[in-house]
């Protein structure tokens, strides 16, 4: 991190306002749905169903079997087709388990309820990598590895700022299912072992702040704090620093601090109360690109077109289809990839021309790193593959937020430069 930085974050126009206080759209599935045998980037996955297997809504069908644990489950009731492979959210081929709806949606719970006051830590550890809870802000890293042996833990901070533009899905989460956040929260408060909790909220919410504060009020030792309407707040560093003024090397847990996202913690909430897995998700679909933006609750394993077409279908043909929000998400060439238990949002933007043009040397995407890196200088490096420069500038820290290349003022894609040199450096150390 440069001696020397700028403010390291910005306030960003959210446009929250096209979906945060629209109806809840409920997105059925189709006649197929497809489940990514993918976890962050391991595909290594134990099929446990074969073609012609009938199953329920919450059947496990499949488990990651590496180093981690997490179980993939149905979302529908129906007949296994076979496996497909097809294009994913993280622009790469993945193979997905095809089920045939059969449109009864039968349930079956595939694990008993458990009740959080009572249970042991390690049971609570277990039980979460058993209900296959992943973060659900867009990471899918499993949940419960935060939670396996920690020690020293202080504090439990549940991120819900939810900083990037047009996404509200945590939002309508949230106030469509407060009380499996109280539950959750206090359920990972205690696996924590942190003396308290604190829900992360930007102070723009204010209708919102309330309510949250009236569901905790018989837990004094889980508070609500405001923070900035910043971006990116809701990035684990910037948050921690924020609440506690502390920074860090590599994980929270070196400052006594484990971070969880507010629809993380819901998921872990219903598992508990309910014995359901994530088998739908709610998705924030908005953009100028989209005719009715809206919140929807779709089922993993659904078609991104499929969720387009029912808020309204494209408002043109010359549109840019983001899986993810405008910051962090990866635009991606075809609608044909599905609603994974991470997924929060699919962005859809006219596709507008950028006049670009060489770089003024202002330093704004220096200024603005949240890590603290220099983009501009990363960019110049990747260029001539000055390997011992990149080293020197940390790329693998760049968190590819989308910072440097929204205030950059020649309208240079930065962040895709660290992009490329990060990619470069990866497979240098490969080989």
């Amino acid at each position: 991190m440069s001696l020397l930085t700028g403010p390291m974050r910005k306030h960003l126009d959210g446009h929250k306002e096209l979906t945060s206080h629209t109806e809840l759209v409920k997105v059925e599935a189709g006649s197929l749905v497809y489940i990514p045998l993918i976890n962050g980037n391991s595909t290594a996955v134990e099929v446990l169903v074969k073609e012609g297997d009938r199953v329920k809504v919450g059947t496990m069908i499949a488990k990651r079997n590496d180093h981690f644990t997490v179980p993939y489950f149905s979302s529908v009731s129906g007949t296994v087709k076979g496996i497909q492979k097809m294009m994913h959210a993280g622009l790469r081929p993945v193979d997905h388990l095809v089920i045939e709806n059969d449109g009864k949606n039968e349930t079956e719970q595939p694990f008993g309820t458990l009740n959080y006051q009572t249970a042991t830590q390690e049971e609570l550890v277990s039980f979460m990598m058993n209900a296959g809870i992943v973060g659900c802000g867009g990471a899918g890293f499993p949940s419960y590895v935060k939670y396996r042996g920690c020690k020293g833990i202080d504090l439990l901070i549940i991120n819900a700022v939810e900083c990037e533009p047009y996404i509200t899905a945590d939002y309508k989460n949230t106030s469509l299912n407060m009380q499996d956040l109280v539950t959750g929260v206090a359920a990972m408060l205690k696996m924590s072992g942190a003396k308290e909790a604190t829900i992360a909220i930007k102070t723009t919410k204010k209708d919102f702040i309330p309510t949250v504060v009236e569901a905790f009020k018989d837990y004094s030792n889980i508070n609500v704090k405001e923070v900035p309407d910043v971006y990116p707040m809701g990035w684990e560093r910037t948050l921690v620093y924020e609440i506690t003024k502390k920074r860090y090397e590599k994980l929270p847990g070196e400052v006594g601090v484990i971070v969880n996202n507010a629809t993380t913690a819901i998921a872990f909430g219903q598992a508990l109360s309910k014995g359901m897995p994530i088998t739908h998700k709610y998705v924030t679909v908005s953009g100028d690109g989209i005719n009715t933006p809206a919140n929807v609750l779709v089922p993993v394993g659904v078609k991104a077109a499929d969720v387009i077409a029912a808020c309204g279908g494209y408002s043109g043909e010359d549109v840019l289809l983001i899986a993810g929000g405008p910051m962090m998400g990866k635009t991606i060439t075809t609608d044909q990839f599905v609603i994974t238990p991470y997924s929060n949002a699919l962005t859809v933007l006219k596709n507008k021309p950028v006049n670009q043009v060489a770089c003024l040397r202002c330093g704004r995407c220096s200024d603005h790193c949240p890590a603290g890196l220099q983009p501009v200088r990363i960019n110049q490096a990747e260029k001539s593959k000055n390997v011992a420069m990149l080293e020197k500038l940390s790329i693998m820290d760049c968190i590819e937020c989308g910072m440097c290349s929204f205030v950059c003022p020649s309208k240079i894609d930065v962040t895709e430069g660290v992009r490329r040199a990060k990619r470069y450096m990866a497979l240098r150390a490969k080989k």
